[in-house]
């Protein structure tokens, strides 16, 4: 899939710049809205995606609803992107904070799903290649991890391709339609670490 040659802006309320960013033919990217809230529930709680995240089903729309309606607390690094095929939602994917602990301050989580008809389109490249551009060339993070079921081979191909590195398994991780099964963790060192640009003496 072709994305944009320029850098995607994922601006915060105090931005005036665009607030969608088209991707493909048909594809955009942006923040969620509350109005997103029962799209995003229902794609949390998809057969064909539930299984493969921590959420339980019935996901609440509520509680996205809640989610969405703060504004973006951008000094912690946080973004949510929602992926959209027309008025369509099929993607959803973010880069999160690991926790409050200083010494952690350089690595994030991600997380993403999307929907199994979107499957082969380009819509989790679209949402990997735009977080990985806000880590890389915004925030200069370091390290982002992940944990994937060992089993899912179409994600673990799609963190392969964008460098994340297996760093070990998690037996009987969690509980998954009344079975325990094991997770992968996985991780990414930024590629090209900031540096500071020395001017000529």
């Amino acid at each position: 899939m072709q994305t944009s040659t320029n850098p995607p802006r994922f601006p915060d309320d105090r931005d005036r710049g665009p607030r969608t960013v088209r991707v493909a033919d048909g594809l955009t990217l942006r923040r969620p809205r509350p109005e997103d809230a029962r799209a995003h529930a229902e794609l949390m709680g998809h057969p064909g995606v539930q299984p493969s995240l921590l959420q339980l089903p019935y996901t609440s729309e509520l509680l996205w609803q809640e989610r969405f309606a703060k504004v973006p607390d951008t000094n912690s690094g946080e973004l949510q992107l929602l992926a959209f095929d027309g008025e369509r939602l099929v993607g959803s994917a973010g880069l999160h904070p690991v926790g409050p602990q200083v010494r952690r301050r350089h690595a994030m989580m991600l997380g993403i799903g999307v929907h199994p008809e979107a499957h082969g389109r380009g819509v989790g490249s679209a949402l990997m290649d735009a977080l990985m551009r806000q880590a890389d060339d915004w925030l200069g993070v370091l390290r982002i991890e992940l944990t994937v079921f060992a089993d899912n081979t179409r994600a673990i191909r799609l963190y392969e391709r964008f460098g994340f590195e297996h760093e070990g398994r998690l037996r009987g991780y969690a509980l998954r339609d009344g079975r325990y099964v094991d997770a992968l963790t996985m991780a990414r060192l930024h590629p090209r670490p900031p540096m500071i640009e020395r001017t000529a003496a």
